[in-house]
């Protein structure tokens, strides 16, 4: 098959996300239509993971995140001629388009040229970004006005679909998934009497990952010794980052990520919303108890308090890591239930295999088949 990608904003999850369907179906051919986020990663830097797969790129210059109309007609007008000249070429059996951007002006650009095949995966809710009641109505409307124009919604987790159900969207769901079985078995030294307790996250500090909540978190235990917190990573609001107790690190390379996730005692995410997180479940491969917000994405990857828990409040998050540090022996049992969790659940074979019905036409078996599973999520 011949399947084009399209992302306006070629960055973070939505390049792991677009790698891990293009790395696991090597006898399809990929073509990724994309923006670029220099500011975040570069694409020369993006284009060396991709090395020896079988993608090509086609540069989508017009494409920027931001809503501005002038910028936005010209993107719609420079994506018709691409996908009209790859559908006269023969080179279009799927569409799928990555992120809110591109799920608006793909969807309707489709609709014009009449490839009725089209997948929308927004990989985090646009309607949930917003910092006020308005600009999350408005998100919400678009999403509604674009589902008009056609496509399959794909949310990456039930908390997700949830929440496009809620808005009178309908969508189905694919976990995000990763290889597991291919991950080292990150373990830790239980005495604090050698090291400091760690508790860690990743990403970009950024207002969705919610950094003055993590550093509202780490200011408690300034006065403890013990414990230190690592932020992996870096953003446009790392000042909010203040607590002696914290040290950030910019961005790393993948292997280092995994040592220092490896090595901490918990892994904690602030966010305050998420598609599915692939940090997290790097957490879960690397057999981590995982400490959350209670939030879309993020409610998804705890299992019955059995490989971590959620929280709502700083309160409640100090509360349940003074336990983990008085009770660190359970640790490990926690990180073994994590891997279990996210072997069962997000394993990236279940993840390409249900897409590729989807890029195959297959609409309404992938349906029918996926929605009882947000029944039982509920």
């Amino acid at each position: 098959m011949k399947i084009v990608h399209v992302a306006e904003a070629f960055a973070g999850g939505i390049v792991m996300f677009v790698k891990s369907l293009v790395e696991n179906m090597p006898n399809d051919e990929h073509i990724i239509v994309h923006g670029e986020r220099a500011h975040v990663t570069r694409f020369t830097d993006i284009r060396k993971l991709f090395a020896r797969t079988n993608a090509r790129f086609v540069r989508w210059h017009s494409a920027q995140r931001s809503i501005k109309i002038s910028k936005d007609f010209a993107a719609f007008l420079q994506l018709y001629r691409i996908l009209k000249r790859l559908k006269k070429q023969h080179q279009i059996d799927a569409v799928h388009l990555h992120s809110s951007k591109s799920g608006f002006i793909g969807r309707i650009v489709c609709k014009l040229l009449g490839i009725n095949n089209v997948i929308y995966t927004p990989n985090g809710a646009p309607f949930l970004v917003g910092t006020s009641k308005v600009s999350n109505y408005i998100y919400r409307v678009l999403e509604r006005l674009g589902s008009g124009f056609g496509g399959q919604v794909v949310c990456c987790s039930p908390s997700e679909q949830a929440e496009y159900e809620k808005a009178g969207i309908s969508a189905i769901t694919i976990n995000n998934g990763i290889t597991f079985d291919r991950r080292s078995h990150g373990s830790y030294d239980a005495s604090p009497a050698n090291k400091k307790f760690c508790i860690v996250t990743s990403g970009r500090i950024i207002n969705q990952k919610n950094p003055a909540l993590f550093n509202s978190i780490a200011r408690y235990f300034e006065e403890f010794q013990q414990f230190e917190f690592i932020w992996i990573g870096d953003g446009p609001e790392r000042d909010l980052l203040t607590a002696s107790n914290i040290t950030i690190t910019g961005w790393l390379p993948g292997e280092e990520v995994a040592r220092l996730i490896s090595s901490a005692n918990v892994y904690v995410s602030t966010a305050n919303f998420e598609g599915l997180p692939y940090a997290v479940l790097e957490a879960l491969a690397l057999r981590k108890p995982v400490l959350l917000t209670d939030s879309v994405g993020n409610r998804d990857l705890v299992k019955s308090c059995l490989n971590g828990d959620l929280f709502k409040n700083h309160s409640e998050a100090i509360v349940k890591l003074l336990q983990y540090f008085n009770n660190s022996s359970m640790l490990n049992i926690m990180g073994e239930f994590s891997a279990l969790h996210g072997k069962e659940s997000f394993n990236v074979n279940h993840t390409f295999t249900k897409y590729r019905h989807l890029y195959a036409g297959n609409h309404i078996a992938m349906d029918n088949y996926l929605k009882p599973a947000l029944v039982n999520a509920n």
